[in-house]
């Protein structure tokens, strides 16, 4: 047995005006989501998960452990990405890269970062337009998701991993040490649901094996189950039924 990876969850100060900038940046629509204040993305592509958007009441405190690599298929096609997001409301971002480097770095309408990479990358080479989720962790947590989710590795070296699905769409990728401190929970999190059989205890139980502890975030009686990788990144297993 597998979890599929559902859904990638931004918690927002404003869900609908999150939505709308990534909207409008990856070309998606928007769609009802099953928490009335919440507000989900549909790929329109080989991406395979949607995105969700979720209220919060806290604010953004350091750079978050997960990004998109946005990928340009021209230096024409880079420029225009960016030009878009800025439109939309996002803003270029200075988290030490060299004048060298081919990527523009930006943040969205609430300070999330993400990367439009220049053409040309071989990593992202065969991806669509989110090469990648590029993320703060270790090797181990690499080998975790592999497992969690039955993708392979395609990427071992020096620490660093990635998994990428069968079925195509982004490289989930982790840059192995030194990882940052961590400031509080993470902004991003994964929702994922049980395999075939869809056996929600049967998925938990299997994810604890692989070295995921379950989490107490003070949610009451909920349908889903609240978890942390190895690394301490957060996640949840769906209730599909």
């Amino acid at each position: 047995m597998t979890s599929n990876l559902s859904a990638l969850c931004f918690d927002a100060n404003d869900p609908h005006r999150l939505a709308g900038f990534w909207a409008g940046v990856l070309g998606w629509k928007t769609a009802d989501d099953p928490r009335g204040d919440a507000i989900a993305l549909l790929p329109n592509d080989d991406t395979g998960f949607r995105i969700r958007f979720l209220p919060t009441q806290e604010e953004k405190s350091g750079p978050n452990q997960m990004h998109f690599d946005l990928t340009s298929a021209s230096l024409e096609g880079q420029e225009q990405t960016v030009a878009r997001a800025l439109e939309l409301g996002g803003r270029h971002i200075d988290i030490g890269q060299l004048p060298e480097e081919g990527q523009v770095v930006l943040a969205d309408p609430e300070g999330n970062e993400f990367c439009v990479i220049e053409p040309g990358n071989n990593f992202l080479a065969d991806c669509g337009f989110i090469g990648a989720l590029s993320s703060d962790g270790s090797q181990q947590v690499g080998y975790f998701w592999s497992e969690a989710l039955g993708w392979p590795l395609v990427w071992d070296q020096d620490q660093e991993t990635a998994i990428r699905s069968p079925h195509g769409g982004p490289k989930i990728s982790w840059g192995g040490p030194p990882l940052r401190p961590r400031t509080g929970k993470n902004r991003l999190h994964f929702d994922l649901t049980p395999g075939v059989d869809g056996d929600q205890q049967a998925e938990v139980d299997r994810l604890v094996s692989l070295g995921a502890t379950r989490l107490d975030l003070g949610q009451g009686e909920v349908s889903w189950v609240a978890m942390a990788d190895p690394d301490g990144n957060e996640f949840c297993v769906l209730n599909p039924r």
